[in-house]
């Protein structure tokens, strides 16, 4: 077992566990969990070994292997199989005594050295990886390509699978859903279910711990509070605690009734289809845990959009992709994802796009926030749409080296370039504004780059919110939130008047948020009659349906 006595671990001047003490039995599955700035990674580097104890006393047995992902980005022209294959080390030790042993003539060795190896795995290692592989969402084309021909995101899968690959005791797994889609969050929920070792994870996804764990380590006050249950048991005894702590701060009954306001309205409104009552389910499960959400710290709202169009937007025989690349020779097609598309957007909907990954999810919400054109068909837009739209790499068109303030300075000014004089645009209103956000004092002259990816999503949704849309165009917004954020989005989208279209592997906020889904498949867009337990079960057999393709194709 893993025991921390009395452990003080601080990081520069910071002390962020002071005389913390815990137990992790072999093969209990841990959400570690606590605010941004905690100490949850720097718990992980005591664990794994890069960081020792201040104070007290911490042990893990040392037979234990460790398995954990990389943070590095691969850069090897290693095929995607060979490079989770090398994961696992056994196998790689049991390769490199075999080819030691048949360099020695040593026929005693070279026996030892192959029952060894066949121990260790070598007869199904490629079967092995590349379950894995084809399980975090690539595809069976892609077995076989270069480490170095995916993009950032699809190598950091190749790290998970690598560290999956390995045989361990103990899993460490820090954020491991960042970059996956749902249907590879759902197969990583499965296969960690399964996991026979001890495993310690930091998570932003309430539905994936709930999932997984049985024990929640909170770190709070730089103590170490240990809970037998998953994230949300978690949160009802913690909810139990603050009612009992705090019950007459009148911060906290303003903030509970205004959750309990917002909660009865929009019970009220949700209909009563099968898709909705996911969405009445996860507000009744807001206005449980009322107290925890209003003991967050940050909490927003969206504006009252301007105008209402209606339809905002539709789309008639309309087909969607990609030109073709500006050096491909003349007449080459452009790349058609989905066609054949029908469906309007009303005011006031609140729809989930779904999707495998590759299917055109973003594809679908690029071509309406007019980041890409149709290819063919007609897009027509509501007189004073006004589209927010917050991209999966929205973090990365921030300029670095400029600040939140010269961010929102720069938007004003476009503002007022295209004739809206209606937005707030004094330098004094936009550090208000940003104060709202969290962003006060000198953050607001901090460079962008020095900021953590939180805070980056933060800025971002500042960005977003003062520009006052009537649709909300939100492709994976979660990626970079901690829970409490997440939870202040789901109010605040709830609270939101216009339209709300959003994809994300978040599942909660999938419930929480949305009345309506559409399946984005089989190169077509439709309506997914069904709710989320339906479309999670839809995605186990389109992975198995996979899996047999590949053994086929083997």
């Amino acid at each position: 077992m893993i025991i921390l006595r009395n452990v003080t671990l601080r990081r520069g001047t910071k002390t962020l566990l002071d005389k913390a003490s815990v137990t992790i039995n072999p093969g209990e599955k841990v959400g570690l969990v606590g605010r941004n700035g905690a100490g949850k990674s720097t718990l992980f580097a005591l664990l794994n070994g890069t960081l020792h104890e201040d104070g007290g006393d911490y042990s893990i047995p040392a037979q234990w292997r460790m398995g954990q992902v990389a943070q590095d980005m691969p850069e090897t022209e290693q095929s995607a199989t060979d490079f989770v294959i090398d994961g696992d080390t056994p196998l790689l030790a049991a390769r490199n005594e075999v080819a030691a042993a048949e360099a020695s003539d040593d026929g005693m060795r070279m026996a030892e050295a192959y029952m060894a190896l066949n121990d260790a795995g070598e007869h199904d290692a490629e079967a092995r990886a590349q379950s894995l592989i084809l399980g975090l969402g690539f595809k069976v084309s892609e077995l076989h390509n270069p480490v170095n021909s995916f993009s950032g995101g699809w190598r950091m899968r190749l790290q998970l699978a690598r560290a999956l690959m390995c045989p361990s005791d103990i899993l460490l797994l820090d954020e491991p859903t960042n970059h996956l889609d749902m249907d590879a969050l759902v197969w990583l929920e499965a296969w960690l279910k399964r996991y026979p070792g001890t495993l310690v994870m930091i998570s932003h996804d309430r539905e994936f711990l709930d999932a997984i764990t049985q024990v929640t380590l909170h770190i709070d006050n730089a103590k170490l509070v240990r809970y037998g249950g998953n994230y949300s048991k978690f949160e009802d005894m913690r909810a139990e605690q603050i009612v009992l702590q705090q019950a007459t701060a009148a911060r906290q009954a303003e903030k509970i009734a205004h959750l309990q306001s917002f909660i009865n309205r929009f019970k009220a409104k949700a209909s009563k289809a099968k898709q909705a009552q996911s969405r009445v389910k996860a507000l009744d499960r807001m206005e449980k845990i009322a107290p925890v959400l209003a003991e967050a710290e940050f909490s927003f709202e969206f504006q009252e959009p301007q105008n209402l169009p209606n339809p905002m937007l539709s789309m008639v025989d309309t087909a969607i992709g990609y030109p073709p690349p500006e050096d491909a020779p003349a007449g080459t097609p452009p790349t058609v994802i989905v066609r054949g598309i029908n469906r309007s957007v009303m005011a006031g909907q609140r729809i989930g796009i779904l999707g495998a990954n590759g299917q055109g999810k973003s594809t679908l919400v690029k071509t309406i926030a007019n980041d890409l054109k149709a290819i063919s068909g007609e897009v027509t837009v509501g007189k004073g749409l006004n589209i927010g739209y917050f991209a999966q790499q929205e973090l990365d068109v921030l300029r670095p080296q400029d600040t939140p303030l010269e961010h929102m300075t720069r938007l004003a000014k476009e503002a007022l370039a295209a004739g809206n004089r209606s937005l707030p645009g004094r330098e004094q209103e936009l550090r208000n504004f940003l104060g709202t956000f969290n962003f006060g004092g000198d953050m607001v002259k901090q460079a962008v780059g020095t900021m953590s990816g939180g805070e980056k999503a933060r800025l971002v949704l500042c960005m977003l919110v003062w520009q006052r849309p009537n649709l909300l165009l939100m492709d994976e917004p979660t990626n970079h939130l901690d829970l409490a954020t997440r939870e202040a989005l789901a109010v605040a989208l709830n609270e939101f008047e216009g339209t709300v279209m959003l994809v994300s592997h978040d599942r909660a906020l999938l419930r929480s948020v949305c009345d309506e889904f559409w399946l984005v498949s089989k190169g077509g867009v439709g309506p997914f009659d069904g709710d989320l337990e339906d479309y999670q079960r839809y995605l186990l057999d389109e992975a198995k349906r996979v899996r047999e393709e590949a053994k086929l194709a083997a």
